[in-house]
C-alpha cells in the first residue's frame, strides 16, 4: 500500500470522482476527511463504512467548500481528527450548460466560485500547515476542456484554466518546502454531473475521442494516487495529467 500513513482531505468527495478517489486512497492506507454536499445522510454512511471497512479513519464535513468557513472548517477537522494533512485534493465542482450570448452573471459567478474560489480557499488553508511540516501533495481537478475549451462551456473551461494556472503557480512558490502541485484534467466521465448534458453534445463528444467512450471514476482515481505517492510522484510537480481518453494529446 502506497499511502500507509498519510492523512488526505478530498472535497466534493461524496459521489463521483471524488468518492472514487476516497476509496482508492483508502485502499492505499490513508486517512480521510470527506468534504460533501447534496447527497442523502445514507450514501455518506454507505462510503463511511466503506472507508473503515477498509480499516481506516474517516471524517466528514458538509458544506459548501467555495465558502470560506467552510473551507477552514475542512481543513482544521484534518488538523484536529487526523493530527495534519499531507494530501489535498480539490475535487469539488459543477458542471452546468449555457452559450455565451445566453449565460447570466449569477451562473458565470457561481461556476467560478465553486470550480476555482474553492480550490484557492482549501489550499489558502491547508498550506501553512505543509509548510510547517516541509511535505505536502496538492492535486486539483481540472478537466481537458480547461486546455481546449468547450461549446456551451465557457464557464466551466475558464474555471478549469484558471486551476491549471494557479496549480503551475503554487508549485514554483512551495516547491522549497517539499510540496507538490499537480493537476489530473480527465476527459468526460461518467458521472452525475456529465448526465446533465443533453444527448447531442455527449454523442458529439463521444465522436471526437480517439478512445471512443467515457471513462468511469475508477479510471481517474489511480492518476491522483500516483500523484500523491512517493516515490511514484515526487518529481512531478506543475504538472497536468490527462485520462482523456484521447481528447487533449501534448
Amino acid at each position: 500500500m502506497r499511502l500507509i500513513g498519510k492523512r488526505a482531505v478530498i472535497t466534493g468527495g461524496g459521489s463521483g470522482i471524488g468518492r472514487a478517489i476516497a476509496l482508492r486512497m483508502a485502499a492505499e492506507g490513508a486517512d480521510i476527511v470527506v468534504n460533501w454536499l447534496g447527497q442523502s445522510e445514507s450514501t455518506i454512511d454507505r462510503l463511511r463504512e466503506e472507508i473503515e471497512g477498509q480499516g481506516r479513519r474517516a471524517h466528514f464535513v458538509q458544506g459548501d467548500v467555495s465558502l470560506e468557513q467552510t473551507a477552514r472548517t475542512v481543513i482544521e477537522t484534518a488538523i484536529e481528527k487526523l493530527g495534519g494533512i499531507d494530501i489535498l485534493v480539490n475535487n469539488a465542482g459543477i458542471l452546468t450548460q449555457s452559450p455565451i450570448h445566453e449565460m447570466s452573471v449569477e451562473i458565470w459567478d457561481r461556476m467560478i466560485e465553486v470550480d476555482l474560489r474553492s480550490v484557492f480557499l482549501t489550499t489558502r488553508f491547508a498550506v501553512p500547515h505543509m509548510m510547517k511540516q516541509r511535505y505536502g501533495r496538492i492535486i486539483s481537478i481540472a478537466s481537458q476542456l480547461g486546455q481546449k475549451g468547450g461549446v456551451d462551456l465557457s464557464h466551466y473551461a475558464a474555471a478549469k484554466a484558471g486551476v491549471i494556472g494557479f496549480t503551475k503557480s503554487i508549485a514554483l512558490e512551495l516547491g522549497k518546502y517539499g510540496i507538490t502541485a499537480n493537476c489530473v484534467a480527465p476527459g468526460p466521465i461518467e458521472t452525475e454531473l456529465i448526465r446533465g448534458l443533453d444527448d447531442d453534445w455527449k454523442q458529439a463528444k463521444r465522436n471526437e475521442l480517439a478512445i471512443p467512450r467515457f471513462g468511469t471514476v475508477e479510471e481517474v482515481a489511480p492518476t491522483v494516487v500516483f500523484l500523491a505517492s512517493d516515490p511514484d510522484g515526487s518529481l512531478y510537480t506543475g504538472q497536468t495529467l490527462g485520462p482523456n481518453c484521447g481528447d487533449v494529446m501534448l
